[in-house]
């Protein structure tokens, strides 16, 4: 059992229960705590594994009732604290909830070095205490608003990151689209391709990945549609691509659509509802935002 009021950013404290006695350290970190061999290694080496407080080789045996205790030394933070605003949706011990606005881009890039999330992340842990760095479980594009994942701790990263891969975080959007969408709802399924290692647009084409993409019908406008949006699996641009694949590109989208500045910005893209188990305890967190100021503009001027 993970005792709550022992648990730290960097530090997990775990009760060994019944079904651990007389397995090995190693066997309980792997097998009941899901720890990834490449963090088994870290700690290996920084010795900061303990059972009852004192350090404990993987091989040891462990009993019913003792304290295993992780401590995860973090790798230091390049990334500049910069004061930025930032939307915080949720907070715990292992991650932060992020609904970020659109214009921004996630971490700094040659064409945008500062003035990022992570900057903003940096400074806001900072001046809470935190040392740690930051790691982001998904990723929005710089134009897409949303709920965006950051975790705190290797840890954390791991778990959620490996519930990304098996496509068990729920993620649902809400796209604005060109054109009346006949069906009420859907499902896409077309693999995408990336044409060139250096290539930013995607492509549907068989040599791609497999890529599946659900959508409902939320509201009809004159010629365009309002759709949710549930992400089966999560390719770079996944959603852009399949809306412009099937005859309905998002509105604002110059790169699969058109310039449609007249009536927003930017790609009408929202990640709106994120649902998944917290890495360290299991329960599931849900968060929901509703629509960024620009769009409900937007939804106005469709009527």
């Amino acid at each position: 059992m993970i005792a709550k009021d022992k648990q730290k950013e960097n530090v997990i404290v775990y009760e060994a229960e019944h079904d651990d006695d007389g397995k090995t350290l190693r066997q309980v970190l792997e097998g009941k705590l899901d720890f990834s061999s490449r963090l088994l290694s870290k700690l290996k080496q920084s010795k900061t594994v303990f059972i009852d407080g004192q350090h404990s080789k993987y091989h040891e045996i462990v009993q019913k009732g003792n304290q295993i205790k992780i401590v995860m030394e973090e790798e230091p933070n390049h990334f500049v604290p910069q004061n930025i605003d930032l939307k915080i949706i949720y907070e715990d011990v292992d991650l932060i909830l992020i609904n970020k606005q659109p214009g921004i881009v996630t971490h700094p890039t040659k064409s945008h070095p500062d003035n990022t999330i992570a900057n903003a992340v940096t400074w806001y842990l900072t001046n809470k205490g935190i040392s740690c760095k930051i790691r982001f479980v998904n990723r929005l594009d710089m134009d897409t608003s949303g709920l965006l994942i950051i975790a705190k701790n290797p840890y954390s990263h791991h778990i959620l990151s490996k519930q990304m891969q098996q496509d068990k975080i729920k993620k649902r959007y809400i796209a604005f689209v060109w054109d009346i969408v006949e069906n009420d709802s859907g499902k896409i399924e077309a693999p995408i391709h990336m044409p060139s290692g250096d290539s930013i647009k995607r492509v549907v084409d068989q040599k791609g990945r497999q890529s599946s993409t659900e959508f409902k019908v939320l509201k009809r406008y004159k010629n365009a549609t309002m759709l949710e949006i549930n992400l089966i699996t999560g390719r770079t641009h996944q959603i852009r691509v399949h809306m412009s694949h099937l005859g309905h590109p998002l509105i604002g989208d110059s790169l699969y659509g058109a310039d449609d500045i007249h009536l927003i910005n930017r790609q009408a893209l929202h990640a709106s509802y994120l649902s998944f188990l917290q890495p360290r305890y299991r329960n599931t967190v849900q968060v929901e935002t509703p629509l960024p100021d620009d769009l409900t503009e937007l939804e106005k001027k469709l009527q």
